[in-house]
């Protein structure tokens, strides 16, 4: 009888190394290389190039669609994540902190679809009951979706390789899947890879829409190989604070769509609800005249959104002063007040400086300078910035204000919402004029300097509230 080889793959990056260590090699995590077995292939079974070659059938780009175009699933900000719908024979991969709400929007988005589709969810974490149990709060127990509860993926492909086979299927999730040729144990890196791509296979040659429930690592990435995102044709994540009733599907990737597209829902007791106008929603709790707050115009993939930036500058009782951020990049925080510091002599020295974006949003574009510039400043001058102004725009080392796409989107937005002002970059004189908006007055600056004196100079307390220059 052959002897079982042995091999030590890393289950963060998928590297395999010839002996057991504590840190891996080549993406130096600790405690990441496990010990996996590898049964040995018959004699003559290694692949091995035919002498008999098959010519591809190649067909024109401009051939006739055997697939419908997309199928929707009836939840808007679902299919505006997506890009419209669900691609048949396309796999999504939907990961998520634990509890966020994956199953739930899932089991939502089948029962949507059962209505005119042949729809299965398969689990491999829950029992039958448990699903039935989730389906009663949802009230969705009386759709046509089928349930079943497996992990052999054999068995998982004996009900969806078949011509009478299901059009659109879940899988939650990816990593209790496992194919019984493999030794290794479920949810490795060997597993995840093989159980994926005998998945996707099946989404190609049949067109069924699959979509992935992913675990995700401490640091929010999808557990696993990184190999199954670059598998997939879709990657979504959900986000939100635990604190924070608000759920944010994110796509990171999409073959079919634009990504950074987000869709808001609001976790409730009967499942997730549909945020038809976000901005509205991420400012419905927010306060006139408050110090250290004011609204960031903002793009989040096609749509505009407006947000409250909050912050916080106070004398600092530790010899380090500390720099502490939520829903924006830390980096970029210590960029603006390196600026503001050395360009503009706003000093913050033994000063702790906190900020936050309200309503748990994760905000990643650099147009979210200028908003928070603003509010460091009327924190640290105690000048609150009128609650009726939109503010936006990218900061330079150099202290200049940088203009940023979709100016008029994120304006016409504020606009609907009742803002009657906005502070812009300055725009160069060869650029496209923005519309004139007879609603809200627009006020562009060119550096950073112009926005210090609105906070320092008292003749210039007024200008943001009345747009003048």
């Amino acid at each position: 009888m052959a002897k079982t080889n042995r091999r030590y793959v890393c289950q963060e990056c998928g590297i395999t190394q010839p002996r057991w260590s504590g840190q891996c090699d080549s993406c130096s995590a600790w405690n990441s290389v496990i010990e996996e077995s590898v049964r040995p292939t018959l004699p003559g079974s290694n692949l091995k190039t035919n002498s008999r070659k098959e010519k591809l059938d190649l067909v024109p780009l401009s051939g006739p669609l055997d697939w419908a175009p997309r199928n929707t699933t009836g939840i808007e900000e679902f299919d505006r994540v997506l890009g419209g719908g669900l691609v048949p024979g396309s796999t999504v991969l939907i990961g998520g902190d634990p509890g966020i709400g994956k199953s739930t929007i899932l089991l939502q988005v089948l029962a949507k679809l059962s209505n005119t589709l042949n729809c299965v969810y398969i689990t491999g974490e829950e029992a039958l009951d448990q699903v039935r149990t989730r389906g009663k709060r949802l009230k969705v127990d009386k759709s046509a979706t089928l349930i079943a509860s497996a992990t052999n993926i054999s068995d998982i492909l004996s009900c969806l390789d078949i011509p009478s086979g299901p059009t659109v299927a879940v899988i939650d999730s990816i990593q209790t899947m496992y194919i019984d040729s493999l030794a290794a144990s479920p949810g490795t890196v060997s597993q995840v890879r093989a159980a994926a791509q005998e998945l996707i296979r099946v989404a190609k040659n049949r067109g069924i829409a699959i979509l992935l429930v992913g675990h995700v690592t401490k640091e929010g990435t999808i557990a696993g190989p990184r190999v199954l995102e670059h598998m997939v044709d879709t990657v979504l994540y959900f986000e939100g604070e635990r604190g924070h009733q608000f759920r944010i599907l994110r796509s990171v990737k999409n073959r079919y769509g634009a990504t950074d597209e987000i869709g808001v829902f609001e976790m409730t007791q009967f499942g997730l609800s549909e945020v038809r106008n976000p901005s509205k929603l991420f400012l419905g709790d927010r306060a006139n005249n408050i110090v250290g707050t004011c609204v960031f115009g903002g793009m989040e993939g096609t749509r505009p959104l407006l947000v409250e930036i909050q912050a916080l500058v106070a004398p600092s009782p530790f010899g380090t002063p500390r720099r502490a951020v939520i829903g924006w990049d830390t980096g970029r925080l210590a960029m603006v007040t390196a600026v503001l510091e050395a360009r503009c002599n706003v000093s913050f020295s033994g000063k702790d400086v906190f900020l936050n974006v309200a309503g748990g949003l994760k905000v990643s574009e650099p147009g979210a300078d200028l908003a928070v510039a603003t509010a460091i400043l009327s924190s640290l001058y105690n000048f609150p910035s009128p609650s009726n102004c939109v503010i936006f725009g990218e900061i330079g080392l150099s202290a200049e204000i940088r203009s940023i796409g979709h100016m008029e989107a994120r304006l016409k937005e504020a606009s609907k919402l009742g803002f009657k002002h906005a502070l812009v970059p300055k725009r160069k004189p060869d650029t496209k004029k923005l519309k004139v908006l007879p609603e809200i007055n627009i006020q562009e600056i060119s550096d950073l300097h112009m926005l210090v004196n609105i906070f320092t100079e008292p003749t210039n307390t007024n200008v943001l509230a009345s747009g003048k220059p």
